[in-house]
């Protein structure tokens, strides 16, 4: 069995720059064990792997495993996999046509708006498959543990670490400056034996800056995932984005920003993310940015 591949980095303008994506393309007649291993061989924070759809009126189903887990939902593998199959234009022998496909997932269906320059194709903007949910609140001794920063550059007075998801669940954990956000270092053993204790074992840190372009600094750390640091997470950032909407205090408003990630690992990352709260709750999340092809290339299978 040969499988066509492409690798795309997702959340920049610039080639070696954003997060990495590898896409497998004809993926049919995999076991959920042989994505695993072709996942563990890329080494990419994800892989996704494109299967017809099981209902016509979409583009296809799309399964994504990081090196050592699938997972029902995540961003930058969303909007990678749209931004190659939509510069193919076809899969599976369907043509793609428009400005929007949609993925089957484990979480649900993921509507995705393609974003163009001319005609173009550069990017993809995606709707989370699901509402926004929040679990409990994580003690900010585990994550200043965790994360190897003081439970003093935690800021607690918007609100405590907790746990949020969109589609796929992550820690939340506000920092009160930039500095602390560039210091924090992950715990591998803290992560392996604390924060495994948890239903949810990713943690995203953030800062809010007042800077001419960017609204938001973030960094991710998954090593149960067997991601030390990823360079660009839509799925917990798209979570982030609910949250903050959901803590405004106003019942209707339109809630957008602009987030860095993954500067601290030299993979500079820029995501754009937007919630909709209509009434008191939080109605929709999106998160969206560029993508630049890198490589294609065929894996022979025996």
């Amino acid at each position: 069995m040969r499988l066509q591949f492409e690798t795309v980095d997702v959340f920049t303008h610039h080639r070696f720059s954003g997060n990495p994506l590898a896409v497998v393309l004809n993926a049919e007649g995999l076991s959920t064990e042989q994505m695993q291993s072709i996942a563990a061989e890329f080494n990419l924070a994800e892989t996704t792997f494109v299967l017809p759809p099981k209902d016509s009126a979409h583009t296809a189903e799309v399964r994504i495993f990081t090196p050592r887990a699938e997972m029902p939902f995540a961003g930058h593998p969303n909007v990678g996999t749209a931004f190659v199959l939509a510069r193919a234009r076809t899969s599976y022998g369907r043509t793609i046509a428009g400005d929007r496909v949609i993925f089957e997932e484990k979480a649900g269906l993921v509507p995705i708006a393609l974003l163009k320059d001319g005609t173009s194709i550069v990017g993809a903007r995606l709707a989370s498959p699901q509402a926004l949910a929040l679990g409990g609140e994580i003690a900010v001794e585990l994550i200043g543990s965790a994360c190897g920063i003081s439970v003093e550059d935690i800021e607690i007075k918007n609100h405590r670490p907790c746990i949020a998801s969109c589609g796929a669940a992550f820690i939340l954990a506000e920092l009160k400056t930039r500095d602390a956000l560039a210091a924090a270092s992950p715990r591998a053993d803290v992560f392996r034996q604390e924060v495994a204790k948890h239903p949810v074992t990713s943690i995203l840190v953030y800062t809010q800056v007042d800077e001419e372009t960017i609204d938001i600094r973030a960094r991710m750390f998954a090593p149960q995932h067997g991601i030390p640091e990823d360079p660009a997470t839509g799925s917990a950032n798209v979570a982030l984005i609910g949250l903050l909407a959901k803590l405004r205090p106003e019942p209707d408003l339109e809630l957008s920003k602009t987030i860095a990630q993954g500067v601290e690992m030299g993979r500079p990352s820029l995501l754009e993310a937007r919630a909709e709260k209509r009434g008191g709750v939080v109605a929709a999340t999106y998160i969206g940015g560029r993508c630049v092809p890198v490589m294609s290339g065929t894996m022979d299978l025996v």
